[in-house]
C-alpha cells in the first residue's frame, strides 16, 4: 500500500523549504508535491471610496457647489 504524509511547513532563507521523513531511509525514493495557498486578491476599491478615506473634509459635496466656485471664480477673473 502507498503511504502519504501531509506536512505544513515555511520557507525558509533562500526560498527553501525543509521536510523530515521519520518513516523513510536514506535512498530512498519519494514524490514531493508542493501546493501554494492561494493569496487573498486585493480588495478594488472606487476613486470615491479612496477619495472619503482622506484625513480631512471634501471641499465639495454636490456638483452644484463646485459650479458655483467656479462660477464665482471666473467672475473674480473679470473686475
Amino acid at each position: 500500500m502507498q503511504s502519504a504524509l501531509r506536512i505544513t511547513t515555511k520557507v525558509l532563507p533562500g526560498n527553501k523549504i525543509e521536510i523530515e521523513l521519520p518513516q523513510a531511509e536514506i535512498g530512498d525514493d519519494v514524490y514531493v508535491i508542493v501546493i501554494l495557498p492561494s493569496k487573498a486578491e486585493p480588495k478594488r476599491r472606487s476613486a470615491v471610496d479612496i477619495l472619503n478615506e482622506l484625513p480631512g473634509r471634501r471641499l465639495f459635496k454636490t456638483a452644484e457647489e463646485v459650479d458655483k466656485y467656479l462660477k464665482e471664480e471666473r467672475e473674480s477673473w473679470e473686475r
